[in-house]
């Protein structure tokens, strides 16, 4: 059976600050009480406030940040008790923290084809890390040069682009695209992603990364499948534990696929990001 990460830990972290962005998220900046080794992109934490005003059972959040003085940022969706009693948080607060968590993306070498990362709404959060190492370069692979990443990031409206800025101060190309056309390209991100294939903009050949809503995901997946590309997805799933006991962030796998004959994954160890050919989308 799949088990957590050895380097995972259950600790206390300190809240440093909260801020704003778009309509409806908050990042959040905390300082770990223990030193936490190098993190790949797409790993989580579970989090939650030490005290009444939090769930009993912490939350998954993908990494968003590390700062270079070792605080760590998490973009958080404030949807319900959990998220919102972290948002209403002030500094010196007092979080329960598990983690590094769950395995990340690939390493993005700029060895093969450019990178096309797809996000949408909150599903932007393991993206900023990403493009920051794969820009650098990460465990012994060659740097990505930025014309060669392209991110399209799709909401319903400008308002749940989260932290769009940031992500264009990182020097990639940046797309935005939302349903009501209030920012960028009037439509989905695949009709964007469709348009930049049609405009000559795109190489024929990419990496493609996705994460955000599933049924996104699963569109994203079936273009990456009927163009033969290689494409991989940070699953959303919702979790209890987080170390693989609870079974609550089982996902089917596909027949034949690198899972061989075993139905079912668990997001929290065997993912969250797996290649879309070992899962069965609906």
């Amino acid at each position: 059976m799949p088990a957590p990460p050895p380097d995972a830990r259950s600790f206390r972290s300190e809240l440093i600050d909260v801020r704003p962005t778009g309509d409806d998220g908050v990042v959040l900046r905390v300082r770990p009480t223990i030193e936490l080794p190098a993190l790949r992109a797409a790993r989580f934490f579970m989090l939650r406030r030490d005290d009444e005003l939090s769930p009993a059972i912490p939350r998954p959040f993908s990494v968003y940040r590390v700062r270079e003085d070792g605080s760590i940022e998490f973009l958080i969706k404030v949807m319900g008790r959990g998220t919102r009693a972290l948002a209403e948080s002030v500094p010196g607060t007092t979080l329960v923290t598990v983690g590094p968590l769950g395995n990340g993306w690939p390493v993005l070498g700029g060895d093969a084809e450019p990178l096309v990362m797809i996000g949408g709404g909150i599903g932007s959060v393991p993206f900023y890390m990403a493009i920051e190492q794969a820009l650098a370069g990460m465990e012994g692979a060659p740097p990505v040069a930025a014309p060669d990443i392209t991110f399209v990031y799709g909401a319903a409206h400008a308002g749940l682009l989260y932290d769009i800025e940031v992500f264009e101060r990182l020097g990639v190309r940046v797309i935005a695209a939302t349903d009501d056309g209030s920012r960028g390209f009037h439509g989905n991100v695949v009709q964007a992603l469709e348009a930049e294939w049609s405009n000559g903009r795109l190489p024929e050949r990419v990496r493609v990364l996705t994460c955000g809503p599933d049924p996104m995901m699963e569109a994203v997946a079936r273009v990456a499948r009927d163009r033969d590309l290689p494409c991989w997805l940070s699953l959303e799933t919702y979790m209890g534990c987080g170390v693989g006991i609870c079974n609550g962030c089982a996902v089917r796998t596909a027949p034949g696929g690198p899972f061989g004959d075993w139905p079912i994954a668990k997001c929290c160890v065997d993912g969250p990001v797996f290649p879309a050919a070992a899962l069965a989308l609906d």
